[in-house]
């Protein structure tokens, strides 16, 4: 028969050890945090591929309006008269057309017209082809200048004399802008430039596009 006196002890847990309250609670909170670090983490990442994708929108997606315009320019042949007012000339120079697109900017063929107070002196063909990402293609061009499709201008004759005479040129290309081979976008390059020439030293004077 057992002893009356003899003491009873609870029983101890099978891995002998027992986890108090407080304990559970702590991992518990663990738990609780590593979550909220869970959904931190992915709202983070969220806002980074959001921020990426609207700079990737801003820039590498959008088209930007390429640019026609000429480079350094000569004449040679240059010869006026002021008494029947006119002029001929060889216009040297070069068609630079300018894509600051990520992707290439291929144009149709074109036509530059150079004039004298708005009647044609000059035309140069633009052939088709690319300018590159990021890139200009450059086009040298030669073209003969003359008043033969002038009708009598009092203003020719004064310039001739004054010795700086005044042309402009304008230009216009269309294409289309590829991005990531799968998205075209038409854009229209245009040009007008303002051309002086001094007379007397046969040279341009200077040159003015935009």
């Amino acid at each position: 028969m057992a002893d009356k006196n003899q003491q009873v002890y609870p029983l101890a847990p099978a891995n002998g050890y027992r986890r108090s309250d407080g304990e559970s609670l702590s991992e518990d909170e663990l738990k609780r945090k590593k979550r909220i670090k869970c959904f931190a983490y992915i709202g983070i990442f969220i806002v980074f591929q959001i921020a990426v994708m609207t700079v990737f929108g801003l820039t590498v997606m959008k088209v930007k309006t390429p640019k026609v315009r000429l480079g350094t320019s000569t004449l040679t042949g240059f010869t006026s008269s002021s008494a029947a007012p006119s002029f001929s000339t060889t216009f040297n120079t070069q068609i630079r057309v300018k894509n600051t697109n990520w992707g290439p900017y291929k144009f149709d063929e074109g036509v530059v017209t150079f004039m004298y107070q708005g009647t044609s002196v000059g035309t140069f063909t633009v052939p088709k082809g690319k300018a590159g990402m990021r890139g200009t293609k450059k086009v040298n061009a030669v073209v003969s200048l003359n008043t033969d499709a002038l009708t009598t201008s009092s203003t020719l004759g004064t310039e001739l004399n004054g010795g700086v005479l005044t042309l402009t040129s304008q230009a216009k290309l269309t294409g289309k802008v590829e991005l990531m081979l799968i998205m075209k976008k038409k854009k229209s390059a245009s040009m007008s430039c303002t051309i002086q020439i001094n007379v007397s030293e046969q040279t341009v004077r200077s040159l003015q596009c935009k």
